[in-house]
């Protein structure tokens, strides 16, 4: 029985042909997902499906003999439920007008099964701790750029700062330099005036002595 086989069989109890391709897809389609998350999907008197990791491994090529070696890998494993082998070993009868599979317990219907509500909540989660991670690191960027910015503005500040000291510093001593030989001149125009006073003595003496 193939796919579409298996959809003409419960076509009548789903109301339609359509309804029951659908049904069918759901239904393989939540046990494929649950499955790959590494959730176990178990149906009571039918069997659970799981995922398996086999260890890397050597393995022997059937046709040539020759000795191979199998990477490390994950495949799904089927365990057919109790209820299942005793229909198929026919330990027990299967019944004509009824469900073969037992069915599920009142009340365990109502919502999704808890392995793909597990699967659900953990891709949930996963989602909200990356977000927040981006947010985080995104934040820590901006303060680390704010502080790189305040850090250049505070040394430009201190270099201008210091090139005016220098500057007020360097015009100081031009000034102080250019006012020094204006002293030594006038140091030296003093002996002028006493040698004036001692020509003027000299004209004294001449007169009085005439």
């Amino acid at each position: 029985m193939n796919k579409a086989q298996l959809v003409e069989a419960i076509a009548d109890k789903m109301g339609g042909r359509q309804q029951a391709a659908d049904a069918v897809d759901a239904v393989l389609d939540a046990i494929v997902r649950a499955v790959v998350g590494g959730d176990r999907v178990s149906v009571t008197g039918f069997g659970s499906f799981e995922k398996v990791d086999r260890p890397a491994r050597y393995a022997r090529n059937p046709q040539t003999g020759e000795r191979v070696r199998v990477k490390k890998t994950s495949v799904p494993r089927f365990r057919a439920g109790q209820g299942f082998k005793d229909l198929v070993s026919g330990s027990k009868k299967l019944p004509k007008h009824d469900i073969a599979v037992k069915k599920a317990p009142k009340g365990s219907l109502t919502g999704p099964p808890a392995t793909i509500a597990k699967a659900a909540g953990k891709k949930a989660a996963a989602k909200k701790t990356t977000g927040a991670a981006k947010k985080a690191a995104a934040g820590k960027k901006t303060t680390a750029a704010a502080k790189k910015t305040t850090a250049k503005k505070t040394t430009a500040k201190k270099t201008t700062a210091a090139a005016k000291k220098t500057t007020a510093a360097g015009a100081a001593k031009k000034t102080t330099a250019k006012k020094a030989p204006a002293k030594k001149a006038t140091a030296k125009k003093a002996p002028a005036k006493k040698s004036t006073a001692r020509k003027t003595t000299a004209k004294k003496t001449t007169s009085r002595s005439k």
